[in-house]
């Protein structure tokens, strides 16, 4: 009995040491072996195709009872081979895998996984205080328009904050090829940069810019002429200023516009500010044909215009202004408009 028992724990330590390859070729020629000897040993039942069913009971040390071998040898081979060999290679087996599953699942955890994404948005940075809030909307906007994965990427300890929700990349630095290469960066559709300094956001805007021109960046700057010189030089960056300041002084003028922002900015909450493409293969139209009909298919206002190139909207446009194709319309709603019909609101208008 001590001789299988130290048999059992030599082969269990050597067997531990193996890799996947070596693991699963000594599975083979344990299950080969074992069919050899029942075959020979004339356990016919046992070899044939109850073979695989009545190995993995026994190995598993589950032992339905419903078979067992017929013959005085095939008892003694199942006793002294089969049963030690088969639980020793069950046991490995079924902890190398529990084992790299809870290692993926832990490295995913910690942000060390390397990622298949595409068309997704990338946050890079982190604030404690200010970060939770923007990945909670993120995740609401993204919900309700096109679907897409959010990815966060950090260089501070700290584990996924929302596991099951948003991917995660931990990276020693943000323009490290090898680490922003796990967050996808070249296939990101946005990314949003906000990192603890601006001198850290300016080199991360220019690295993103330079790996992913086509994406569309944005990045927040506490000093606005950092991102004026940003612009400057990639004017396609979309640079995001502290506005407190601003809001502090309409706030004291217009009691409730702080509210009244924060509201237009936040999709959970009531009336919020959306954009939405006028198509290139529409015909030009006088606003005062979007206006009404706005309202009244999709309850929804029109705030302003934005044509490709213009560095700023046009706010509040005139009636009579025409809407070319490939302007950018921004309107409030309560929800996004996933797709207008121009053409029946050009002929609501006309009757």
């Amino acid at each position: 009995m001590y001789l299988l028992t130290r048999l059992k724990v030599e082969l269990y330590r050597h067997l531990k040491a193996l890799s996947w390859q070596g693991l699963l070729l000594i599975l083979a020629a344990y299950l080969l072996l074992s069919w050899l000897m029942l075959l020979a040993a004339g356990e016919h039942d046992l070899s044939g195709h109850n073979f695989l069913y009545w190995m993995v009971v026994t190995a598993s040390t589950v032992g339905y009872g419903d078979m067992s071998p017929s013959t005085q040898t095939g008892r003694w081979l199942t006793a002294l081979f089969i049963i030690p060999a088969g639980l020793s290679l069950f046991a490995v087996t079924i902890g190398r895998v529990a084992a790299f599953s809870a290692h993926q699942w832990r490295k995913g955890i910690m942000g060390l996984k390397q990622l298949e994404l595409n068309q997704h948005i990338l946050v890079i940075g982190w604030d404690g205080k200010r970060t939770p809030q923007l990945l909670k909307l993120l995740l609401l906007e993204a919900a309700h328009y096109r679907k897409r994965r959010l990815c966060l990427c950090v260089t501070d300890e700290l584990e996924n904050p929302l596991p099951g929700e948003i991917d995660f990349v931990r990276a020693d630095a943000y323009n490290h090829d090898a680490d922003m290469d796990r967050a996808c960066i070249a296939r990101a559709s946005s990314i949003v940069i906000d990192t603890p300094s601006d001198d850290q956001t300016l080199v991360c805007a220019l690295y993103a810019w330079q790996r992913n021109p086509d994406a569309q960046i944005i990045a927040y700057f506490r000093d606005e002429t950092i991102g004026e010189l940003l612009q400057h030089h990639c004017p396609s960056i979309e640079c995001t200023p502290s506005v407190s300041v601003e809001m502090m002084a309409k706030a004291t003028m217009d009691p409730g516009s702080t509210r009244l922002h924060q509201q237009l900015l936040n999709a959970s909450d009531g009336m919020t500010q959306f954009s939405i493409l006028y198509p290139e293969q529409e015909p030009p139209m006088p606003l005062h044909q979007l206006y009404g009909p706005l309202k009244a298919q999709y309850s929804a206002t029109l705030l302003g215009i934005q044509y490709p190139g213009d560095a700023h909207p046009t706010l509040n446009p005139a009636l009579d202004e025409q809407l070319e194709p490939g302007a950018l319309l921004y309107y409030m709603a309560e929800r996004r408009i996933v797709a207008i019909d121009w053409q029946q609101l050009r002929q609501q208008t006309a009757r």
